[in-house]
C-alpha cells in the first residue's frame, strides 16, 4: 500500500511538471508571436508614412504599441505616431500622444526628444501674442525642462534660442496690455504691467521704452523722485537711447533748442508782418 501511494504521488508530480513546462511554452510561443506581428505592424506603418499616407501611418503606429505594450518597440511606435501627427500639424493629437508617452514610458532614453517635439507643438501653434498665451506659457515650460534638464542634448541649443523669442513675445504683450491702460488714462495698472517688463523681462528690446513710460506716467501723476529714479536708470544703461532723450525732454522743457534767425532775415520778418496791417 505504501508502494502505490508514492506512485500515485511520483505521477502527478510529472504530470504537474510537464503541463508548467508546457504553459511555459505556450506563453513565450505566444510572446514570441506577439512581438513579430508587433515589428510586422510597426513596419507596415513606416512604409505607409513614406508613401505619404499620414493618417494610415500613425493608427497602424498606434496599433503596433498596443498589441505588445511590454516591447522596446511600443515607446518607438508612441514616438512615431507622435511625430507623424506632428509633420503634418495635427498638434493635438501630436500632443496627446507625447502627454501619455511621457507618463507611460517615464525615464526613457528619449525622454528628451519627447519634450522637445511637446515643446514645438504648442511653439508652433503661436499666431497672435494676444490670443495665444496658453500656448506661449506651455512652450516656455518644456523649453525649459529640456535646458534645465537636458543641457547637453542635441535639443538644448534650440531650445535656448526660442525661449528667448518666447521671452520677447510674452513682453510684447505685456507692453500691449501697458500701453492698452495708458491710452484710457488707468494709470496704475499700466505702471504695473510696464514694471513687470523691467523687472523680469529687461533682455528684451522693450526694456527701454517701459523705462520711458514709467519716466512718463510718474511725472505726470506727480510722482517726480520716481520719474527720475527710472529715467537715471534709463540714462545709466541706455544713455544714447532715443527714449532717453525723450525722458531728458520731460525734465528740461527747453530742451530742444529754437531755431536761430539771423539778423537780416529777422529784418526781412518784420518787414512782411508790418505790411499787413498797412
Amino acid at each position: 500500500m505504501k508502494i502505490s501511494y508514492n506512485f500515485v504521488y511520483l505521477v502527478i508530480f510529472i504530470l504537474f511538471f510537464s503541463c508548467s513546462k508546457k504553459e511555459e511554452q505556450i506563453t513565450i510561443l505566444e510572446e514570441k508571436n506577439l512581438e513579430t506581428q508587433m515589428i510586422e505592424v510597426y513596419k507596415q506603418a513606416i512604409e505607409e508614412f513614406e508613401k505619404g499616407d499620414v493618417i494610415f501611418a500613425a493608427k497602424k503606429f498606434s496599433e503596433a504599441e498596443l498589441l505588445y505594450p511590454q516591447s522596446i518597440w511600443a515607446p518607438r511606435a508612441a514616438l512615431m505616431s507622435a511625430y507623424v501627427h506632428f509633420s503634418q500639424n495635427y498638434y493635438s493629437y501630436a500632443i496627446n500622444d507625447l502627454e501619455r508617452f511621457l507618463i507611460k514610458y517615464k525615464n526613457h532614453r528619449q525622454t528628451d526628444y519627447a519634450y522637445y517635439l511637446l515643446a514645438l507643438c504648442h511653439y508652433n501653434q503661436i499666431i497672435d501674442e494676444k490670443k495665444d498665451f496658453n500656448e506661449i506659457k506651455l512652450a516656455k515650460k518644456y523649453f525649459e525642462i529640456i535646458i534645465k534638464d537636458y543641457p547637453d542634448t542635441e535639443y538644448a541649443a534650440d531650445s535656448i534660442f526660442k525661449l528667448e523669442l518666447i521671452i520677447e513675445i510674452i513682453a510684447s504683450k505685456e507692453m500691449y496690455l501697458a500701453r492698452y491702460y495708458t491710452d484710457r488714462e488707468k494709470w496704475i495698472p499700466a505702471i504695473n504691467r510696464y514694471k513687470k517688463v523691467v523687472n523680469e523681462y529687461s533682455t528684451t528690446i522693450y526694456i527701454e521704452e517701459a523705462l520711458h513710460r514709467l519716466v512718463e506716467l510718474h511725472y505726470k501723476l506727480g510722482l517726480v523722485s520716481e520719474a527720475k529714479q527710472y529715467a537715471n536708470l534709463l540714462g545709466y544703461n541706455y544713455k544714447s537711447s532715443e527714449w532717453y532723450k525723450a525722458s531728458y525732454e520731460i525734465f528740461n522743457r527747453d530742451y530742444k533748442k529754437r531755431k536761430i534767425i539771423p539778423s537780416n532775415e529777422k529784418s526781412n520778418i518784420l518787414t512782411r508782418f508790418k505790411k499787413l496791417f498797412l
